[in-house]
């Protein structure tokens, strides 16, 4: 059954409209023809539609010679209120970042009321990106290299040490990265269930302890493959118009107790989710927990998303919303 979720994250889509900065376009351009709608991967990544866009928007609006001469280096995209959009972020947590954030003042993220999604409205700016806003450089390569780092470091909260990455061979990173631009699960798998943990692991024994590193720092001491025998889950919190939260959390408590992402949420926001918060009593203030697009039951097992929902680079995203 898990890895049925991992099948649904990684065929999950989300709808984008790709405007056009009105500052962009030229006295000559068609400037009915200003937006492009487009079903984007969740687990892509902006950068990687730059192809699509400009042959199905650009060269469609653009007169021949402005088109010819744009640099794609320089395009950057922002949604409302002046919020530049990171590339080096999934698409699918842009999304559900932006939602949870509007939800907070609009009713407008509901997951489970309807399974119509709407689009998530984009601008697209040809020139003069903000560098003081964007982390590194909007290039493929820079995109490449920065999913590394991100996977290299889920690899080292996960097992205590990046053996598992830094192990792959170089034709093996590199086939991670291609098989997501080609959006091609079965190869993504192949290499990735070497550095993931499985998605099927047997329950923990009852006051055991999460493992921890060798005493020389070189790694981890179980061997295991289990999602409940990781050290911690690589998990990032998005609140609405606040820094993003990274903390360590284990899969299984001292004790030998699941975590739950309930568990995880009143530790770390107690003012909005109630101590040992389920899907009955879920929360304090309207607020909720979105995860792929989903808001999981608050009982769901921090170890289980961890194996089952986390993104292509390890990282499992959850992004809290208030409803007004």
């Amino acid at each position: 059954m898990s890895s049925l979720f991992r099948q649904m994250v990684w065929d999950g889509t989300v709808p984008l409209a790709i405007k056009l900065a009105p500052s962009s376009l030229p006295s000559s351009s068609d400037r009915m023809l200003d937006t492009y709608f487009i079903q984007a991967p969740r687990i892509s990544y902006l950068p990687l539609l730059i192809p699509e866009i400009r042959q199905n928007l650009c060269d469609l609006v653009l007169d021949e010679a402005t088109a010819a001469a744009l640099r794609e280096e320089d395009w950057w995209f922002e949604t409302e209120k002046d919020n530049v959009l990171k590339w080096h972020w999934p698409i699918g947590l842009l999304y559900d970042a932006h939602f949870t954030t509007m939800s907070a003042s609009e009713s407008c993220f509901l997951p489970s009321a309807s399974s119509l999604s709407p689009p998530m409205p984009i601008t697209l700016y040809l020139s003069n990106p903000p560098a003081d806003k964007l982390l590194l450089t909007p290039s493929v390569e820079s995109l490449k290299s920065s999913f590394m780092s991100q996977c290299k470091e889920a690899d080292f909260l996960r097992w205590g040490s990046t053996r598992r990455m830094t192990g792959l061979r170089k034709t093996e990173q590199d086939g991670l990265w291609d098989a997501i631009r080609e959006h091609n699960y079965d190869n993504f798998w192949k290499i990735g269930s070497k550095i993931l943990p499985n998605p099927n692991p047997p329950s923990p024994l009852l006051n055991s302890s999460p493992p921890t590193p060798n005493p020389d720092g070189t790694g981890a001491a179980t061997t295991t493959n289990d999602a409940y025998a990781v050290r911690s889950i690589p998990l990032r919190l998005f609140l609405p118009n606040a820094p993003v939260i990274q903390d360590l959390c284990s899969p299984v408590t001292q004790n030998g107790v699941h975590t739950t992402l309930g568990d995880l949420l009143s530790a770390s926001f107690p003012l909005l989710f109630s101590k040992g918060a389920n899907i009955q009593n879920t929360s304090i203030s309207g607020a909720y927990a979105v995860v792929q697009g989903m808001e999981p039951p608050l009982e769901t097992e921090v170890g289980w998303l961890g194996a089952s929902l986390a993104g292509a680079d390890g990282w499992v995203n959850v992004c809290v919303g208030l409803r007004a």
